[in-house]
């Protein structure tokens, strides 16, 4: 996971693309998100999102 990050950095920082780490850490964030809450009482809400 470490080689992935400081490769997506190298990426961002070498093609001067920093508007795209808002959009992938909202996405991580949302998947961590769906993944916590797939056995709770709150994935019926967390659904219905989407």
């Amino acid at each position: 996971m470490k080689e992935f990050a400081a490769e997506l950095w190298g990426f961002l920082r070498e093609r001067k693309k920093f508007w795209l780490l808002p959009m992938v850490l909202f996405l991580l964030g949302l998947g961590a998100l769906v993944v916590m809450t797939e056995g709770s009482a709150i994935a019926p809400f967390i659904y219905t999102l989407f």
